[in-house]
């Protein structure tokens, strides 16, 4: 199968841009609602090389948004259920699986100087502020995920430089935890958010924060189309 699975990307891309695509190394952090469909659509584009990071193992509660979330892969590590699957689109690829945390303990261990191009796709705010911090430190180009939960209207999902991201509470409280850290990114990037209120909705406070897998797909394929993007301005 090999090249033809890309016949209709080179077709739109051109075949230098098909090529340095395959060449381009990824990492993912996270590989929930958002990472997951991130992950399958660089894939599906040409990406070979790609190390895909979460801790979690597939919960019956994910089955309603993450990519490799079915009934037979409750209880299963993610990243193992969905280096399968990416595997199964391309077995050419180079799919590195991590069951780790992104954390102060454990950061020096990704070496992200090594890649290309780094997707924050994680939850907890302390590992994202610290992913961003670190990844701003290299070469790689970094695209980052506001949050995707409690929203419901796709037409409101917009792509922003981080200072300039607004109506998204995720992007505010990391600005003021960078604020009164004294610590900034060293650089800008941009960010995948959704300017729709929560209250918006009406759900009540006390209620899990929901999430919807038309919303979180969005976020994750607007992602890795802004990892496509960057790699074809470069021709």
């Amino acid at each position: 199968m090999g090249k033809e699975i890309f016949q209709r990307a080179e077709a739109l891309l051109g075949t230098e841009a098909l090529e340095r695509i395959g060449k381009q190394r990824v990492i993912i952090f996270g590989t929930g609602g958002v990472g997951s469909w991130c992950a399958e659509a660089l894939v599906r584009t040409g990406v070979c090389q790609m190390t895909i990071v979460d801790f979690d193992c597939v919960d019956v509660t994910n089955i309603n948004r993450q990519l490799m979330a079915t009934t037979q892969t409750v209880g299963q590590p993610k990243v193992e259920v969905l280096r399968e699957r990416l595997l199964a689109i391309n077995p050419e690829a180079e799919i590195t699986a991590l069951q780790k945390t992104f954390t102060e303990e454990t950061a020096d261990e990704f070496n992200l100087d090594n890649y290309d191009y780094i997707i924050d796709a994680i939850d907890s705010l302390n590992d994202k502020a610290l992913l961003i911090l670190k990844s701003c430190e290299t070469e790689a180009r970094l695209f980052s995920s506001m949050g995707a939960a409690l929203k419901l209207d796709p037409t409101k999902i917009q792509v922003a430089e981080f200072w300039k991201v607004k109506g998204d509470p995720l992007a505010r409280a990391l600005r003021n935890r960078f604020r009164k850290a004294q610590q900034k990114p060293q650089r800008k990037f941009q960010c995948v958010f959704s300017e729709e209120s929560p209250s918006s909705l009406l759900v009540p406070p006390s209620s899990p924060k929901g999430s919807l897998v038309h919303i979180t797909a969005i976020f994750g394929m607007t992602l890795a189309g802004l990892v496509v993007q960057d790699i074809r301005s470069k021709d």
